[in-house]
């Protein structure tokens, strides 16, 4: 499997990605949101691109799919809920469902609700697992709830899908908003060391060249995967001062995630 992690440059920070086999050259675009970019990427390297998918429906995921069929020819796939909130659907995903792209590269779709209800990640397996998790895992965040989703489902998706995924997974987030969000861990973990590092590391990095982190490296600097930490739990309720001596981890998740909102 080979990926091309695209930024766009605008002003939602977002990447787009192209999945592509290195036998046949045949490629996904995920979220092509920036349509020039990657049909330009796509024709530097050869690939052809057979497929479009988007992880939800939002429009700074799915506003480049138009275009990119149109020159490519390409199907489009998305969470089987989106079918009326994606125009031009041709497949429909369910948790569990197989993408092929090529021979040699086969994606699990996630149904992983929060960000919004109709939201998918893909999950590749093997000795490399990787997971393009769209809006619902940042690199040192969580997603917003805004627009059709809930904090509880977000939750649940984090803890018993997330989570438990092999450390080594990397993580493809659909935006670059790791230095905001190491701010936020700090501002609720200020001790946590390896986040002061990382934010010091990566706050002139080149976008078109962001770090890649797997779910070990977010488990030790996402606040989101840090429901247990005292730190956490100790700041949480000098904002939450009616807060239990030991809240459950779900009820941390959705006050950290409403402290989110409006920091």
């Amino acid at each position: 499997m080979i990926v091309e992690q695209i930024w766009t440059g605008n002003a939602y920070r977002n990447f787009n990605y192209l999945i592509a086999c290195g036998e046949t050259g045949e490629a996904m675009a995920v979220d092509p949101l920036d349509h020039a970019k990657c049909l330009a990427r796509a024709h530097d390297k050869g690939w052809e691109i057979t497929q479009v998918l988007n992880t939800h429906e939002h429009g700074d995921h799915t506003g480049g799919n138009k275009a990119v069929i149109a020159a490519t020819g390409a199907k489009l796939l998305a969470h089987h809920n989106a079918k009326g909130k994606i125009p031009g659907m041709d497949r429909g995903l369910r948790a569990g469902d197989s993408i092929k792209v090529g021979r040699t590269v086969e994606l699990e779709a996630l149904d992983t609700p929060g960000h919004t209800m109709s939201h998918v990640c893909l999950l590749a397996h093997g000795d490399h697992p990787a997971l393009f998790c769209g809006d619902t895992l940042f690199n040192a965040g969580a997603g917003n709830c805004h627009n059709g989703g809930h904090p509880n489902e977000l939750y649940d998706t984090f803890t018993e899908q997330l989570a438990k995924l092999p450390d080594a997974t990397l993580v493809y987030p659909g935006h670059d908003y790791i230095a905001n969000n190491l701010e936020f861990t700090l501002d609720r973990e200020p001790d946590n060391a390896r986040a002061q590092a990382l934010l010091a590391d990566i706050q002139n990095q080149d976008p078109d060249a962001a770090m890649v982190s797997d779910l070990k490296l977010e488990k030790e600097i996402n606040t989101f995967l840090r429901l247990r930490s005292q730190t956490v739990i100790d700041r949480l309720r000098e904002a939450f001062p009616d807060l239990p001596d030991e809240p459950d981890p779900r009820t941390v998740f959705v006050k950290l995630r409403e402290l989110r909102n409006s920091w």
